[in-house]
């Protein structure tokens, strides 16, 4: 039975890593963030932290909070049936519960846990998206309080803490595979 592994975590915490890990280990991808960053350029906005945030909320206000998970089931469903897939960008509860409804126990979450000290440094030099100090505490509270963010990380299957180096995480999540 083919795997799907959803990896979840704060802003920061490597999530996009260890997604990267999954990738170059015969993984197939399903980034969530992708039906925002599609809703971004059919409205003609520009590609920021801000406009992300409103139109993640506004597509989650519309449509539910199970939305990017709606919109991404049929992808994941033609890319099980070949092989193994991660997931990226699954926040919500509702989305976890659709997911975990359509595919039972092939569905895990894995937690990439980081203190937000580290966090906030990380994002602070990323080179994609870059945040300031003040911008991820902001993401944090918005993350928690209006995308349900913390349901799915505390229901994690799995946690690896992400304290160290890349090489650390790469080398701990090959028990994963």
């Amino acid at each position: 039975m083919n795997r799907i592994i959803a990896v979840i975590g704060m802003c920061g915490s490597g999530k996009t890593e260890a997604v990267k890990f999954f990738e170059n280990n015969n993984f197939k991808k399903v980034y969530f963030g992708e039906v925002v960053i599609d809703e971004l350029k059919a409205r003609g906005l520009q590609v920021t932290e801000a406009n992300e945030r409103m139109v993640r909320e506004s597509l989650r206000q519309e449509f539910g909070m199970g939305v990017m998970a709606i919109k991404s089931i049929d992808k994941i469903r033609n890319l099980v049936k070949t092989g193994n897939v991660v997931i990226e960008s699954l926040y919500s509860w509702e989305e976890f519960k659709i997911v975990k409804k359509e595919f039972g126990e092939a569905f895990k979450l894995l937690n990439i846990y980081t203190t937000k000290s580290i966090r906030y440094d990380r994002l602070k030099t990323r080179p994609y998206r870059p945040l300031t100090a003040v911008e991820s505490l902001s993401r944090d509270l918005s993350e928690i309080e209006k995308l349900d963010k913390g349901g799915p990380i505390a229901f994690a299957d799995y946690t690896e803490i992400n304290d160290s180096s890349l090489e650390d995480l790469n080398k701990n999540l090959f028990k994963y595979l």
